[in-house]
């Protein structure tokens, strides 16, 4: 089901432009006409009519896609009803898969021949920060994220143990400092080692210059002077006597050690040094998607807006900080000598990235010639591209791109038919805006079974403009359970992460990545790390990911982004793929496998603390999402532990509940009981929020407790078992209540 179209009294705030047929949303049209078109030097007359044939022409395409979509679901559900009670035969299944399409034979072997890739897509392996681009705020942090201190870093979280009087408090303490300190001599010794010393050993750091250049070095409290351990990774420096830079690079990522006697940690500490600032953040992924909540025009303008000031390098946003308010802006660049004297360039901010949504929703900015929404994908590729090429336009500030080139993360795409159109709408876009061909970049998000089991054809369908793909837990089970809803019951959610299908889609996403050829012209990237304030935990796992030969890994803080990109001065993630290369691919059939359990070994208090863990988590979210916008935020679970929730988690749970009540694990009565109790704790843990409303007092009139509740009820209904189409049904419902 498509959102509705806009109501008769929405209808009458729209304008009609006379040089088309289209319906343009005032607040769209002034965004559009005032602020975008004058920014690329684009007429309103050349625009609209541009737009128009756009819609008019891939409209019917997508709109058959999504028939598809659903006409392949109906038929697994009917196999899946009809063979209800029968053992499982998986050659059987297999073969029908193929019959109806679903899998696609395999085409001849081949190699992506993107061009014009940034470095810190093609060649650099480092963290990546996903972000909401409706909160000015986030993205400025994001984007500034390229650089982090690892001082900072590592003395705020619990990296650093609170034990042996190094506990965090309102005040600076000097043993959690000289322990910091500690930590991060480490990593210089595994990352920048010395010939033959430690870091801790230093007495003052400098350089001799000779004829051949700068050459770094250590003066000991002895009187010798040693070297790098490997002289090339000393990169340049900034800075004269006393405050001073070095800049060293190792697996393609940076590493700044400040030296500054005047600096509060600077002056007690060895060698005056006053930080390691690590490059952090390399690319980061400004999302109009999952971690957005923008269901009308106003709102898809404020997304629109903030990711044209991030291209424009002029959004900024005032915060409060210490009592004083405070503006945020872009970084500017970073500048150093080489060691031969040649002057150096950096980027102090991320690669930036944009996220559009899928091919489901509609939007109110814009109705077509019928009266009806248009499709939201294909407005986001058009409007974020126009606001990328502002990127050309900036001053005293390197381009995001350097190579010319606009990325766009593609996400919610079954199949290799619904890749292809996504590379039809960027053909069809560079053509409006008079691009050269390819210079729209693709991610494709491997997170629906479809494109998990058909990736080498989805790639093949955009080799030309494929920068990324990815696998991503949370998305990828919610579809891998509403497409097998009628096959049986699904495990608890922790046990369907250890089934066979999570690891072999993993490890089978980097295979066939590396055998398409992705390694040195886009990336391999693995998911989100859930918990922000679980520092210490990431770090002792998250290393896991460029071990498995991703070059990239979501993060959920600038924080998370600095201690996370230890792990890729670590790992040297273009030799692991390299050996990685050479392994088996791993099993389609085990992915093809659907995590199925025996739920009658649970007991009674198995399954309602599943059901509470879910609604509780349902809730929590949801009550956001539908009352304050709010698409991304750190939700408490029910043990008070904050995870990072948006739509992908929401998604997952809300399958799972439906699930159980679809087989009769659990029944409508336990799961709406389920919820009244959880609404409770769930108002509970926002008591210190003034801005929340409780949805206890009144559960027949709380409209953020009556969508929780749709999503499992109707969750069987729900295409591909996404949230967006209620969420926004309810969230307009909401601001319509404001409103009035």
């Amino acid at each position: 089901m498509l959102v509705p179209s806009a109501t008769t009294d929405e209808m009458s705030m729209n304008e009609q432009r006379g040089y088309c047929a289209l319906t343009i949303s005032p607040v769209f049209a002034q965004f559009v006409e005032g602020d975008l078109l004058p920014a690329i030097g684009i007429s309103p007359e050349d625009f609209w009519p541009g737009l128009e044939s756009i819609i008019n022409d891939l409209t019917p395409v997508n709109r058959a896609l999504l028939e598809k979509r659903d006409e392949i679901q109906r038929q697994i559900d009917r196999w899946h009803i009809a063979r209800r009670g029968q053992a499982w035969d998986h050659d059987e299944y297999v073969a029908f898969l193929e019959s109806i399409g679903y899998l696609v034979a395999a085409g001849e072997p081949f190699r992506i021949t993107t061009q014009n890739v940034d470095r810190e897509i093609a060649e650099i392996a480092g963290p990546q920060l996903v972000v909401p681009v409706s909160n000015a705020r986030f993205a400025l942090n994001a984007a500034n994220a390229r650089w982090g201190s690892l001082y900072d870093a590592l003395y705020g979280t619990d990296v650093i143990s609170d034990e042996n009087g190094q506990e965090r408090g309102a005040k600076y303490n000097p043993a959690r400092g000289a322990a910091v300190i500690r930590y991060a001599t480490e990593f210089l010794d595994n990352t920048i080692p010395l010939d033959g010393v430690s870091h801790a050993d230093v007495n003052a750091y400098g350089l001799d210059h000779s004829d051949d250049g700068d050459i770094f070095v250590a003066s000991l409290a002895n009187g010798d002077a040693v070297g790098l351990a490997d002289p090339e990774k000393y990169a340049g420096h900034s800075g004269e006597s006393g405050r001073c830079v070095f800049l060293f690079r190792n697996h393609g990522l940076h590493i700044e050690l400040l030296v500054d006697p005047e600096h509060p940690v600077g002056k007690s500490a060895t060698a005056n040094l006053a930080d390691v600032v690590l490059e952090s953040a390399v690319t980061t992924i400004q999302d109009c998607e999952d971690s957005v909540a923008a269901v009308d025009a106003a709102d898809k303008v404020g997304v629109y807006r903030n990711w044209l000031g991030l291209m424009q390098a002029d959004l900024e946003a005032t915060i409060e900080k210490g009592g004083k308010m405070m503006s945020r802006v872009l970084e500017r660049d970073r500048h150093y000598t080489a060691a031969n004297g040649e002057k150096i360039a950096l980027t102090g901010r991320s690669l930036l990235l944009v996220r559009n949504v899928g091919h489901l929703m509609t939007t109110d900015a814009v109705l077509d010639a019928n009266g009806d929404e248009v499709f939201e994908g294909i407005l986001d590729a058009v409007i974020t591209t126009a606001c990328a090429m502002t990127d050309r336009r900036r001053e005293n500030m390197q381009a995001n791109s350097r190579e010319g080139s606009i990325y766009i993360v593609k996400p919610k795409m079954h199949g290799p038919h619904e890749v292809a159109f996504a590379d039809t709408l960027f053909g069809r876009v560079e053509e409006l805006f008079k691009l050269k061909p390819n210079t729209l970049k693709v991610g494709v998000m491997d997170e629906e079974r479809r494109t998990t089991v058909n990736l080498a054809e989805c790639i093949r369908a955009v080799r030309n403009r494929i920068v990324f793909i990815n696998t991503g837990f949370l998305d990828r089970t919610g579809d891998e359970i509403f497409t097998s809803m009628h096959a049986g019951t699904v495990f608890r959610k922790e046990t369907i992460k250890e089934q066979p299908w999570i690891l072999a889609y993993e490890d089978r996403n980097v295979d066939v990545g590396i055998e398409c050829g992705l390694p040195g012209k886009a990336q391999i990237g693995k998911g989100m790390w859930p918990k922000p304030d679980e520092m210490r935990q990431m770090l002792d796992t998250k290393q896991a990911h460029p071990e498995a030969g991703a070059n990239c890994a979501w993060v959920p803080s600038p924080t998370a982004a600095t201690l996370h990109a230890m792990h890729y001065h670590a790992v040297d993630v273009r030799a692991r793929q390299k050996e990685l290369a050479k392994r088996e691919m791993a099993s389609l059939d085990a992915i093809l496998t659907p995590p199925l359990a025996d739920v009658s070994v649970l007991t009674a208090e198995e399954i309602q603390a599943e059901l509470g863990n879910n609604a509780q988590g349902i809730l929590g979210y949801v009550v956001r999402w539908i009352d304050q916008g709010v698409g991304c935020s750190k939700v408490p679970d029910i043990e008070d532990v904050g995870l990072m929730e948006d739509r992908a988690t929401l998604r997952i749970s809300s399958q799972h509940m439906a699930n159980w009540l679809l087989h009769g694990v659990v029944t409508k009565g336990q799961v709406l009981e389920t919820f009244t109790r959880m609404a409770k704790v769930v108002d509970r843990q926002n008591e210190g929020d003034a801005s929340y409303e409780r949805m206890s007092d009144d559960y027949a009139t709380s409209i953020a407790f009556q969508a929780a509740c749709a999503l499992v009820f109707e969750g069987c209904e729900q295409p591909s078992g996404y949230t967006e189409p209620l969420l926004h049904q309810y969230r307009r419902q909401k601001k319509a209540e404001l409103a009035a």
